[in-house]
């Protein structure tokens, strides 16, 4: 194994963190050392990233425009960017690869004032507004779509697609064919809303499933993931719906609930659609409303009109409207089996391998 490591700078998410998690453990498969910055919140979803040493770099996301909101964001980025320089001289990267998120911004800009090379890693159908900023900066660009929109013109002759790449986790469910529900047996219906949006799921769906005829309801096993608070009331409200339910705050075997699954409700970012491409299960995306640019709303589109899936607008999905979308489907073994093999068929596979070819490469520039 090499002795200076490949630093990768992911914000402190899932959609963020899995992918860097598929590339470091292809890296390692290579023999590179790897090392993670990222912040706080990836003690949720990183205690078993797969690297030799895990930095927390201060940071902060611009979320208000308010003078003083905005002074203290860019405060706090300049004590990261200070950090991310000691860290750069004590670890001597090869090559530092960001996957989006403010807690990218320090590492990434620090490495390019250092001369270190760069790249960023673009997970959805739009740029997103921290990679948008680096794309300025840095040697080489990955994108999982094509076209990407919002992707800077000047900054597309250094842009490569490689596609989002996904864990070993999910790659080994790849290989497990998609079973349609059959008369009279269960149906299992797993509901995930990502680090952002779950609540709308834990308000949406109990009333929801309580309009499904009741031989369906009592055939059908929830499996949701929602927050924290969230858990007694949904509990409550599916005992009272009479739906059997398992809910969670986080799933560490999701991709193996994803492969039991006969029809997956979630959000649409970008890491959750490569892991419902890569497994090959229908689903019904509900783009988070609010996200910036509507980068979910442009992955699921691209989803749907490969025939992998449905979109439905979370200001489009009522009531009726979601239990009539739920029984139809569910009722529809062939539309389902349909729907699972063009997602499966449109999954990128060899995603970690370019983005590791694509590293290697960077790192070799100034070995």
């Amino acid at each position: 194994m090499t002795e200076r490591p490949i630093l990768l700078a992911a914000g402190g998410t899932g959609g963020h963190l899995f992918p860097a998690a598929a590339l470091a453990q292809e890296l390692q498969r290579r023999g590179y050392g790897v090392e993670l910055a990222t912040d706080i919140r990836a003690e949720k979803y990183g205690v078993e990233f797969p690297a030799r040493a895990i930095h927390r770099i201060p940071s902060a996301t611009l979320t208000s425009r308010n003078p003083f909101a905005v002074v203290m964001t860019f405060s706090r980025l300049g004590i990261g960017f200070a950090g991310a320089l000691r860290l750069l001289k004590a670890v001597a990267p090869r090559a530092v690869i960001g996957f989006g998120g403010y807690p990218t911004l320090p590492p990434i800009i620090a490495a390019s004032v250092r001369g270190i090379p760069t790249a960023i890693h673009e997970q959805n159908a739009v740029m997103g507004r921290a990679n948008r900023l680096l794309s300025r900066f840095v040697d080489r660009i990955a994108l999982s779509f094509t076209p990407t929109k919002l992707l800077r013109a000047d900054a597309e002759a250094k842009a490569r697609v490689t596609g989002t790449p996904v864990r070993d986790a999910v790659l080994a469910f790849r290989e497990i064919p998609y079973s349609p529900p059959e008369p009279g047996e269960r149906l299992l219906l797993l509901v995930f809303g990502g680090s952002q949006g779950a609540r709308f799921f834990s308000e949406a769906l109990p009333p929801a499933l309580e309009l499904l005829p009741a031989e369906m309801r009592e055939r059908l096993t929830v499996v949701q993931q929602a927050r924290e608070e969230d858990l007694d009331p949904l509990r409550e409200a599916y005992q009272k719906a009479g739906i059997a339910a398992h809910v969670a705050p986080f799933f560490r075997d999701l991709p193996e609930r994803i492969a039991k699954a006969n029809l997956v409700v979630a959000r649409a970012g970008a890491s959750t659609v490569a892991e419902l491409m890569a497994i090959g299960r229908p689903c019904l995306l509900v783009p988070l409303p609010h996200a910036l640019d509507n980068d979910q709303l442009e992955n699921a589109t691209r989803l749907q009109e490969g025939g992998g899936g449905w979109c439905v607008r979370q200001q489009e999905l009522t009531r009726d409207r979601l239990a009539g979308e739920v029984q139809r489907l569910l009722s529809s073994p062939q539309l389902l089996a349909g729907a699972a093999a063009k997602a499966k068929a449109m999954a990128e596979t060899e995603a970690v391998k370019k983005l590791a070819d694509l590293a290697e490469e960077l790192a070799r520039t100034k070995a």
